[in-house]
């Protein structure tokens, strides 16, 4: 499956490009999910943003936040992969991709997550350590890990 990889701030996702990032994450995030929540938190403007495009298709995404909005650390967060494009490995990519981008954009050695808890085996996976008990987000139960570069 050939990818096109793009990665960029926010003042230069074109409006179909935030507008796909948006519908994506409310699809999983709110809907498969069944967990209402806002969203858009205000930590988009301050974040890069890596994308997964088949053709016109966002197939995956994640959030890379810097240090100190989300946690005192650098962070990975919004990590999504489209119901259509399950199972085809892309979630692995997307986050070797996503861990790469963070650690030099930020410069840090670090990265903080808030994992769902069920998803501890893929980001142990990926060389995250749980961090903290687990903890309820809204509605669902997560765990903090972190991944530390030496």
């Amino acid at each position: 499956m050939e990818l096109n990889w793009i990665y960029k701030n926010f003042d230069d996702l074109s409006v179909t490009e935030l507008y796909a990032i948006l519908q994506l994450r409310s699809e999983v995030f709110v809907v498969e999910q069944n967990c209402v929540y806002l969203d858009i938190d205000n930590k988009d403007k301050k974040s890069m943003h890596l994308m997964a495009w088949q053709g016109d298709d966002l197939a995956a995404y994640t959030r890379l936040v810097p240090p100190g909005v989300s946690f005192a650390e650098a962070s990975i967060g919004r990590v999504v992969t489209s119901p259509r494009y399950r199972g085809t490995g892309i979630g692995i990519e997307l986050m070797q991709k996503s861990i790469v981008h963070c650690l030099a954009t930020y410069q840090t050695q670090n990265i903080r997550i808030g994992a769902q808890l069920y998803l501890q085996k893929f980001y142990t996976n990926l060389g995250f350590v749980q961090n903290s008990e687990p903890y309820d987000e809204d509605g669902i139960p997560h765990i903090e890990m972190i991944l530390s570069k030496p």
